[in-house]
């Protein structure tokens, strides 16, 4: 009999989940940054190991109750935790306030559900004196399997610690006739999806501050060809005052974004690619129900 289960990923934003989900799948799925907040849907890693199927759920950082936006990633974060069998909870010791981590220990009590604690970020030593009261708080869970600290400086001590994340969940995926999904990918997200957060992901690297949450990408259209395939795609602002910005003087940012996610692209389809990226203006897109739907920004039921 095969094990085959979801693993849901939670922390605060900027704990260093989309890092950890990569690492286990050895496969970039989830954009990478170091601004807080960058995953907005719920992303799909998978792995296999000794007849049991590992799918890991990146959600969205824990954060409060707004409307538009902010509302559908606070619903998408605890329907993360409601649907899957085990938890993998991420915790960053520099994260701004304790209180923060109890919002995770809360979630985690409130689940009933086996969880695995990772303690994340142990190369900051000025924040070492938080592990022992991590430790303390989330060792009064019965339901907790694991706290390991972490860090993804650590090298071939890394393959340590994912051995003991896979050794403690295996027992709690539930049992199937087959996988759930086929064996041979590690993520049944289309290649467009993929391409939209791989720009998404170049934006917040070469922007700052407020610019690049206020930004989504629409895929106009993807050409396959036998030696090349093109992409045309939106970069699309909610303020009019930040398209100058996204372009830059001479487009020398929108270039430089387009660069680095041809690149990416490249390496994910192992083929040569033609990025087209123009900027547009949609005010307010995250207020707007009907294009938040158009963009995937709903609740999966």
């Amino acid at each position: 009999m095969l094990k085959s289960g979801f693993i849901g990923i939670i922390g605060q934003p900027n704990a260093g989940k989309s890092t950890l989900i990569n690492l286990l799948i050895n496969e970039d799925v989830a954009i990478v940054s170091n601004k807080p907040q960058t995953t907005r849907k719920r992303v799909l890693g998978i792995t296999n190991h000794k007849k049991a199927q590992f799918i890991f759920v990146d959600a969205p950082g824990v954060i409060e109750s707004g409307k538009g936006l902010n509302k559908f990633l606070e619903a998408e974060a605890l329907d993360v935790i409601k649907k899957s069998d085990c938890l993998l909870a991420v915790i960053a010791l520099d994260t701004d306030k304790m209180s923060d981590v109890e919002k995770i220990f809360n979630l985690v009590q409130k689940s009933k559900k086996k969880t695995v604690v990772v303690i994340n970020k142990l190369d900051l030593a000025r924040f070492h004196h938080r592990v022992k009261k991590i430790r303390e708080m989330f060792d009064k869970l019965d339901q907790v399997l694991l706290v390991v600290e972490f860090s993804k400086n650590w090298g071939s001590d890394i393959g340590v610690v994912k051995k003991q994340i896979f050794d403690q969940l295996m027992d709690h995926l539930p049992e199937h006739k087959d996988y759930l999904f086929n064996s041979d990918i590690y993520t049944p997200h289309t290649v467009r999806d993929l391409v939209s957060e791989i720009v998404r992901e170049a934006c917040f690297y070469f922007l700052e501050k407020e610019i690049p949450y206020n930004l989504t990408i629409e895929i106009l259209k993807y050409e396959e060809g036998d030696k090349i395939d093109k992409i045309y795609a939106n970069v699309i602002t909610s303020k009019e005052s930040h398209k100058p910005i996204i372009i830059g003087q001479k487009a020398h940012v929108i270039k430089k974004i387009g660069m680095q996610a041809r690149k990416k692209i490249e390496k994910l389809v192992n083929k040569k690619i033609f990025l087209n990226l123009e900027v547009k203006v949609l005010e307010n897109w995250h207020s707007n129900s009907k294009f938040m739907k158009e963009q995937g920004y709903v609740l999966q039921r």
